[in-house]
């Protein structure tokens, strides 16, 4: 806010494990393994770095560039940008507040299964107590306010711990978890992918992931995978690193720390896809079957097959067990936290309220929805419904838009300046025409995708109805109400040619 001194992390370290660890979430450990195997194996390696290095590591220098440059929240930074963008900046803060509702539903699974590895309580049949037990999931979707328990209960416990994390503030808060949990999720997760290549089995999984299928290069649909995969593994579409970046020192580097970001994110993908690939082929082993029958992703692979194989591992299944997912709950905090501190800050800078009470206020707010739509009898439906019509329609439509109002309004040279007048790595032609053409053809193609798709076949199988109330209707109502947050002059925004010239 103008006339205060805004919080800064402590250093480019800092900063560098608070962008990681959003970066690196639940998604990682269950969604690329799947991707890659999926869509050519090793092969499919080839369109992911050309996503990463056409969209994905441009994208993020821009994300970065925005909050720097400007030294605001999402809605602010991109008003200061262009006045037309700051609805984009709301959207994007809006899109947190309802990703930020479900995603400590995940994280709350994998504190509860942490839990329960210690006597394997999930039985012979991991898939019936995780449905009916666990969730007590109804038969029909629907929305309802019966309350589970034993989902609520953990729930409630995270979100205690990401509200007292962002109430401590950036330096003393969110960096100080991110110095601890980071480094402890890569050493514990290596040490759980070192116990899985010992499985009888590793090998044929790892051959199954890693046998490269070069005739699936030739599909458009592969590739459009690899962009999906690239552009939610970064948390790129939803303010959170530009939102970090503003955090930062004024002569700050920003490409060092986003090629640090992107490498670091695809690293441990790969190294989750080796992990649980291991731990497929033992399944497919134990089984009597092939990899391509045991394969799954989601919570399918995290909280049914993974018990399973943990019930069945010979030697150390509680310890493989706490490992996992203890791994799951660590990287899923982190992420969380960046995804709530979007709104906080927007809020912080719009009301000039203290953090105190932005957190509380803002913070409590969507833990309270959070609590009260999810840990439900028909909580899993709802999650799964909004979910996917989040990531595909929300999250990738205010992206695309933001390119081209950036892009449109040649914001992309005086960005580019900024960038290059800090850093170790200076930009280029390159970067203009990436962010200019290819990310708005990559992300454009994968919403007529998906659009194309939902068209043909709704959603899961799931009611018309349904898909609207807890679909469509929350995609649109998130944006028409950004609009309105937008109408109002944004506090600070009137200052931006006063705050160029010392930038």
């Amino acid at each position: 806010m103008p006339g205060e001194q805004r919080e800064q992390w402590s250093g480019r370290t800092g900063f560098m494990l608070a962008a990681i660890g959003s970066a690196v979430g639940l998604g990682n450990i269950w969604r690329f393994p799947y991707m890659a195997y999926e869509n050519g194996g090793g092969a499919f390696l080839v369109p992911y770095l050309v996503a990463l290095f056409t969209t994905g590591l441009p994208l993020l220098v821009m994300k970065y560039a925005i909050g720097h440059r400007f030294r605001g929240s999402a809605p602010a930074a991109l008003g200061r940008l262009s006045r037309r963008a700051e609805t984009i900046g709301w959207w994007q803060a809006l899109l947190c507040v309802v990703v930020g509702a479900y995603y400590a539903v995940l994280v709350a699974w994998a504190v509860r299964y942490t839990w329960l590895s210690f006597d394997q309580r999930w039985g012979d049949d991991p898939n019936s107590f995780f449905f009916d037990e666990h969730l007590r999931t109804a038969e029909e979707p629907g929305i309802s306010l019966s309350p589970v328990g034993s989902v609520a209960w953990p729930l409630l416990g995270v979100w205690i711990v990401t509200l007292g994390v962002l109430a401590f503030g950036i330096r003393r808060g969110v960096e100080r978890l991110n110095r601890i949990l980071l480094p402890a999720l890569f050493v514990v997760f290596g040490l759980l992918v070192l116990r899985a290549l010992f499985l009888p089995g590793a090998a044929e999984g790892l051959d199954a992931l890693f046998t490269p299928d070069w005739s699936a290069m030739a599909d458009g649909s592969v590739w459009m995978a690899a962009y999906g995969q690239v552009f939610f593994s970064l948390s790129i579409g939803m303010g959170i690193m530009s939102t970090y970046a503003s955090y930062l020192r004024r002569r700050a580097d920003l490409t060092g720390p986003a090629l640090a970001a992107g490498f670091a994110n695809s690293s441990f993908e790969i190294l989750a896809g080796i992990g649980v690939f291991s731990v497929i082929g033992f399944m497919a082993l134990s089984a009597g079957s092939g990899v391509d029958e045991v394969v799954t992703d989601g919570i399918g692979l995290a909280f049914i097959a993974f018990p399973q194989v943990i019930s069945e591992m010979p030697g150390g299944a509680t310890i493989f067990g706490v490992l996992f997912f203890g791994c799951l709950a660590m990287a899923g905090i982190t992420s969380l936290i960046s995804i709530i501190q979007v709104p906080i800050a927007a809020v912080q800078e719009r009301t000039g309220s203290s953090r105190t009470v932005a957190v509380a206020s803002v913070g409590g707010s969507i833990a309270a929805v959070s609590l009260l739509l999810f840990p439900t009898t028909h909580g899993l439906h709802l999650l799964d419904v909004v979910d996917h019509f989040m990531s595909h329609y929300g999250i990738v439509l205010s992206a695309l838009v933001l390119v081209i109002v950036v892009a449109g309004s040649r914001k992309l040279p005086m960005l580019q300046d900024h960038v290059n007048r800090t850093s170790s790595i200076t930009l280029g032609r390159w970067w203009r025409l990436a962010l200019g053409v290819i990310t708005p053809i990559a992300l454009g193609m994968m919403l007529v995708q998906s659009l194309r798709s939902e068209l043909s076949d709704p959603y899961g199988g799931y009611p018309v109805p349904f898909l609207i109330t807890a679909g469509w209707a929350v995609v649109v109502g998130v944006i028409v109400f950004s609009v309105v947050l937008a109408r109002r002059s944004f506090r600070g925004s009137a200052d931006v040619r006063d705050r160029e010239g010392t930038l």
